[in-house]
């Protein structure tokens, strides 16, 4: 259970704590006191703290461990030569976070965690969210957490879809529209669309060459002619609501859009004839095999929707825009970065005023 939990819960990109503004104190010895934790960076009225950039660092180094590419040691050193960039994205989380709260988004957010807490909670089979939490922390996954890096994740995305995709979206004229398409017909041609079926094999608490094994056989199996239904409704491991699926879809995924699928799968059905299988694919949960079970070619002739268009227009715009409205708030916001840091950190910030000067301002204003 905890290792399909997490899985899951994977969609997650970076885990954030909330903290109170001032760093908690201890007494050591008598009229002496320890700071706890440090302050990085004052943002408005939060802080930045050196526990959630330790918290920040060690995920990045556990990712790129996880891609098998790096010893823990590799891992640490590249995370290390890209601090003051961990510092500046933490700074601009913060502010899209803050937005939130001004936006008042808070409510519609928190529905959604619930929402896809209980839309998990189907998919491993358990029909209510407080049974869920109890079998995360049972697996040693602490639902608080989660919940908090859901919020956090929904919240942001929430503040750039309403302040920037939206407004980026329904800007552009007519004109502007129908002039986009005519110079880019080619991209609004229907693609070639594959429907597919799958055998999925767990490599969660098993040996992975063992799996990898298995899932080689049985393509030698389908490909010497057995029955795809039957040797997936046999082995195949994918569930739903706690339950195997194959057994009743036979391994049924769905038709779509080449472009839509991930490049290693657009990689692996490429050359596969209708009714011919790939061979096993490597997924972070353990392997599959696809059969192709029609394809529908690519269609000659553009055809126009201006919501389609509209969308392209939106995806060559979104990433400025984005940059230019977390620049705004930047500029627009009290952010002091401790001296440890501001040699790294300010450049990457690019304020107009700099971060010293605005708080040499604010603190003369609070003495007024």
């Amino acid at each position: 259970m905890r290792f399909k939990l997490l899985s899951i819960l994977a969609m997650t990109l970076f885990a954030m704590s909330l903290v109170v503004s001032n760093a908690p104190r201890t007494m050591a010895q008598e009229g002496e006191v320890t700071v706890i934790d440090e302050v990085i960076a004052q943002v408005n009225d939060d802080v930045i703290t050196l526990s959630m950039l330790k918290r920040e660092t060690k995920e990045r180094i556990d990712a790129l461990k996880q891609e098998g590419k790096m010893t823990e040691q590799q891992a640490a050193d590249e995370v290390a030569k890209h601090q003051g960039q961990l510092i500046a994205t933490l700074i601009n989380e913060r502010l899209l976070l803050q937005k939130g709260k001004e936006l008042d988004l808070a409510t519609e957010i928190e529905a959604e965690v619930n929402k896809r807490m209980l839309d998990i909670a189907r998919e491993q089979g358990i029909n209510s969210i407080e049974k869920l939490e109890a079998a995360m922390r049972q697996g040693g996954i602490d639902p608080v957490g989660v919940k908090e890096t859901m919020r956090a994740e929904m919240m942001k995305q929430a503040v750039m879809q309403q302040e920037v995709d939206r407004k980026v979206y329904l800007g552009f004229t007519t004109a502007e529209v129908k002039a986009y398409y005519e110079a880019h017909k080619d991209q609004f041609r229907t693609p070639e669309s594959v429907t597919i079926s799958e055998i999925y094999l767990s490599n969660q608490d098993k040996d992975d060459a063992a799996v990898k094994a298995r899932a080689t056989e049985l393509v030698a199996q389908l490909r010497a002619g057995a029955n795809f239904k039957a040797v997936a409704g046999a082995n195949s491991e994918r569930e739903k609501n706690g339950q195997r699926t194959a057994p009743k879809d036979g391994g049924e995924v769905g038709t779509f859009e080449m472009p839509s699928l991930r490049e290693d799968l657009q990689a692996s059905l490429k050359d596969i004839q209708v009714g011919a299988v790939t061979d096993p694919i490597k997924t972070p949960e353990g392997y599959q095999i696809l059969r192709v079970d029609s394809r529908t070619p690519a269609s000659s002739t553009p055809s126009f929707n201006e919501n389609q268009v509209r969308q392209a227009m939106l995806g060559e715009h979104s990433n400025a825009e984005r940059e230019t409205y977390l620049q705004n708030l930047r500029n627009e916001a009290f952010i002091k970065v401790s001296d440890n840091y501001k040699d790294t950190v300010e450049p990457l910030l690019k304020l107009n005023v700099p971060a010293a000067a605005k708080s040499s301002e604010k603190d003369k204003k609070k003495k007024q």
